[in-house]
């Protein structure tokens, strides 16, 4: 049997759309990462990016379960003592897309086919989106 590798060419994309509305920001990010890769395509090659284009929309909405927004997320300015820290929830309530967005692109490649592949993910905090002309297939989670 030949392995087929899909060629960067032969890729098809196609816009799909998530309402992160009362689900868990895990079971999203996990969805999402996979719908961003491509790895629900039969002809799925890792080193290619083949995924798709994904909205996010109502990341506002989105659900923590157990004790996560308690958890703590630190970040250094870059200067001396320059450490800052706020708990997960905090920053879900005050940048709810980058928030949602943070957590979908820690599931896919730190290298640069993960850059290109992030590249692709839009997360809106509201219902509204600017995406209506790709006319995005909804996926219920």
């Amino acid at each position: 049997m030949i392995t087929k590798s899909v060629k960067p060419a032969d890729v098809k994309r196609r816009w799909v759309l998530f309402d992160a509305a009362g689900v868990p920001l895990g079971r999203l990010a996990i969805e999402v990462a996979k719908y961003l890769r491509g790895k629900y395509k039969p002809d799925f090659t890792p080193h290619v990016d083949c995924g798709d284009f994904v909205i996010v929309t109502n990341a506002s909405q989105v659900v923590m379960t157990g004790n996560k927004g308690e958890e703590r997320i630190y970040r250094h300015t870059g200067y001396p003592g320059g450490i800052r820290s706020r708990t997960r929830s905090e920053f879900l309530a005050k940048f709810p897309d980058r928030a949602v967005e943070r957590t979908i692109k820690g599931m896919l490649p730190h290298t640069k086919l993960g850059d290109a592949i992030g590249r692709k993910l839009k997360v809106y905090a509201g219902a509204e989106h600017p995406h209506e002309a790709q006319q995005p297939e909804k996926i219920e989670l």
